[in-house]
């Protein structure tokens, strides 16, 4: 698994010949590194004097995004899987034999099958992404004031890996024959992107403002 490699491993496996891992799992891997930042910033908060001073709202709501906050961690991670043995299916279907009508027919639609999980895993990993906007939100707002960089470099990839995302989105559009079905999840990774963009935005304005006090 590519979890259980060491960094060095990760990058010597990504920067060889082989096709996997690529893009799609290093957008997994960086929305894994946002969500265990965020998750710091909530584990150095906790339990010190600034915590102690807010009110038991405010101190449920850091908890709860605490637990948010790995439980993405660990979603991107599995993305992070997913997409390369989602890769490595394209692939295998594409080396099937094709030489009877039946082997054609049986080879189309493996691989009709493997390009929807190409496309499902970094769609799927998208929107996930801009669910922990909701989580860096708060360790920028309430988070300890020395980590509120940390908090925004959170931001900073969060954004990376969800655009990162859309273009693995996107390359694969051209196995979707739903022209509806294409049209719409256009339309919903042109908004992630977006609104994306305005929510990293407003948490690096946050940061900055904090930072320089």
């Amino acid at each position: 698994m590519l979890s259980d490699l060491t960094i060095k491993g990760f990058v010597g496996e990504l920067s060889s010949n082989s096709p996997a891992p690529g893009g799609g799992s290093v957008a997994a891997l960086g929305a894994s590194i946002g969500a265990a930042l965020g998750s710091m910033v909530f584990s150095l908060t906790i339990g010190k004097k600034v915590y102690n001073n807010y009110d038991e709202e405010t101190k449920k709501l850091i908890d709860g995004k605490l637990v948010k906050a790995n439980d993405l961690k660990n979603k991107y991670l599995q993305l992070m899987e997913d997409d390369t043995e989602a890769f490595l299916k394209v692939m295998e279907a594409f080396k099937m034999p094709k030489e009877t009508e039946e082997e054609k027919k049986a080879r189309k639609e493996k691989i009709d099958e493997s390009y929807k999980g190409a496309l499902d895993v970094p769609y799927n990993l998208a929107n996930l992404c801009y669910e922990a906007y909701d989580v860096i939100e708060v360790a920028v707002k309430y988070g300890n004031i020395n980590a509120v960089s940390d908090a925004g470099v959170a931001a900073l990839f969060i954004q990376a890996s969800l655009e990162s995302a859309i273009l693995n989105v996107k390359i694969n559009l051209s196995s979707v024959s739903d022209e509806e079905k294409k049209k719409v999840l256009k339309e919903r990774c042109n908004e992630l992107i977006s609104t994306g963009r305005n929510r990293r935005d407003d948490i690096i304005k946050i940061a900055d403002e904090k930072i320089e006090g």
